[in-house]
């Protein structure tokens, strides 16, 4: 492509050279630069882009977008500078990629908690309704019937724009993006048409990147801020921070709630470990999927398909064909009739609402077992509140490790017992090896008692010390049931 075909919508500070010249490839990492790249020299957290750019040059960029022009000019390159190279990026790989986003419809879902679940959700009914969709998620990006691994929850922004122009090429008409927050800050959306913004709600969460609650809330509400007003935003009028999202957006804004008056409302009838009678808008259908949080995801879901034009009825028959998302709220029921949920929760929010959700179902005769624990190198505000939930809303609760990452895992452990109530001391005990703490769960549980394992869902690894090991929360679980007989 011609560099000057590149620069729609950019705004050019100064050049240096001829904007004539070839580019074959965007690169913003100084190692993957091939012959006629152009190289955008970007300031991250830990390197700044800018002390690469002559590496770069010697493996045969020809092109350099900088916030800060070098001392030394080789006369061969052209240099561009502007002031914000990260946004630059966005718009230079959307006009890289053929502007996909625009050529389909893309839907995007933030918040703390439930953006895998509903973005997976909405998947699965576009498909049961007969359309060809991708998928950009925590768990996996999918491009029709092709899967790809995920390595972010919101993808590198010429990474994005390259599976949605694969998307585009395919056929697809919708593509489901999870939105995350550091995603947003790091402007890794820049430069992307969304139809529709979908929020679910917002709690403490990444504060080790965002530092305060309210930059972290910033951070989501930005995304809305910056819709056009041809887009939709739909907004969970039941959190407070809610309404919060819709204050400075030009979309047009919707509201889904099952507490409070709003455009698509829902309602739980009957709830049982098989799944749920649901009433949305008054109409009522059946779901496999269980727990009150389910409902939520499943009514922005609802939502964000009646935006885009589907009919009510077929939507909710599509509902009603779902499957539960890999690592949120599974359920496993051993020959001895002990209930298992594996679930993702590993926010106190999460932990909480997936507690509760067990707490409606069970009829209180049998017990509730939670292992749990807090990963390493993140927000550490949250482990004395998850041990306060965990040990307040179950049981017995196993503090474990889950990912310690570089941190000592007994340390981790000490920090979640730091938030245990003096009264439910005598409802919790720590074993710091993962399997171990299943183990003793199991041991501990008799016929009809309930075991939650939280906090890795769908991983099927553990990371300690920078490697990960291999270890599956559902394997673990039907082998151990295995060997011990129950």
């Amino acid at each position: 492509m011609i560099l000057k075909d590149l620069l729609q919508r950019i705004q050019v500070l100064e050049t240096i050279g001829t904007l004539e010249g070839e580019v074959s490839e965007l690169v913003f990492d100084s190692r993957k630069v091939v012959e006629n790249s152009l190289y955008v020299a970007l300031k991250g957290t830990i390197s700044d882009g800018h002390s690469y750019i002559n590496q770069s040059i010697e493996k045969g960029a020809k092109t350099i977008v900088c916030e800060e022009l070098p001392s030394e000019i080789n006369e061969e390159v052209t240099y561009l500078k502007v002031e914000n190279s990260s946004k630059a990026l966005g718009h230079l790989a959307s006009n890289f990629y053929g502007n996909p986003s625009e050529k389909l419809n893309l839907i995007g879902v933030t918040g703390t908690n439930g953006k895998t679940s509903v973005t997976t959700l909405l998947f699965d009914i576009f498909k049961n309704l007969g359309y060809q969709s991708a998928l950009i998620s925590t768990v996996e990006y999918r491009i029709g019937d092709e899967i790809i691994p995920s390595t972010h929850t919101t993808p590198d922004v010429i990474r994005l724009n390259q599976m949605l122009a694969k998307a585009v090429e395919i056929g697809c008409e919708y593509a489901f993006m999870e939105v995350s927050s550091h995603g947003i800050s790091q402007d890794r959306i820049e430069g992307l048409h969304f139809k529709i913004a979908g929020f679910t709600n917002i709690t403490h969460d990444h504060l080790d990147y965002h530092k305060t609650f309210q930059n972290y809330i910033y951070a989501k509400k930005r995304f809305f801020d910056e819709l056009e007003d041809s887009a939709i935003a739909i907004t969970n009028a039941d959190d407070k921070n809610g309404l919060v999202m819709l204050q400075n957006t030009k979309a047009k804004k919707k509201t889904f709630a099952l507490k409070t008056m709003a455009d698509f409302h829902g309602k739980v009838v009957e709830i049982d470990f098989n799944g749920m009678l649901l009433n949305f808008n008054n109409k009522e259908f059946w779901t496999t999927l269980t727990g009150k949080f389910n409902a939520y995801n499943l009514l922005l879901a609802y939502g964000i398909a009646l935006e885009l034009g589907m009919d009510e009825t077929e939507v909710l028959q599509a509902i009603s064909k779902l499957h539960r998302v890999n690592g949120r709220f599974e359920t496993i029921k051993s020959d001895s009739g002990i209930f298992f949920v594996v679930d993702y929760s590993h926010t106190p929010d999460a932990l909480e609402n997936v507690l509760d959700s067990i707490n409606e179902i069970r009829t209180k005769n049998e017990r509730l077992i939670c292992v749990f624990g807090c990963g390493g190198d993140r927000d550490k505000t949250k482990r004395p509140e998850m041990g306060d939930i965990a040990t307040k809303k179950s049981t017995l609760a196993i503090i474990t490790s889950d990912n310690p990452r570089t941190e000592e895992p007994t340390q981790i452990i000490k920090e979640i017992e730091a938030g245990v109530q003096p009264q439910n001391f005598s409802k919790y005990t720590s074993i710091p090896d993962r399997r171990e703490a299943i183990k003793m769960a199991i041991k501990f549980a008799e016929p009809k008692d309930i075991v939650l394992v939280a906090g890795k869902g769908h991983e099927t690894y553990q990371d300690v010390n920078g490697v990960k090991h291999h270890f599956d929360d559902k394997e673990t679980i039907r082998e151990l049931l295995q060997l011990m007989g129950k």
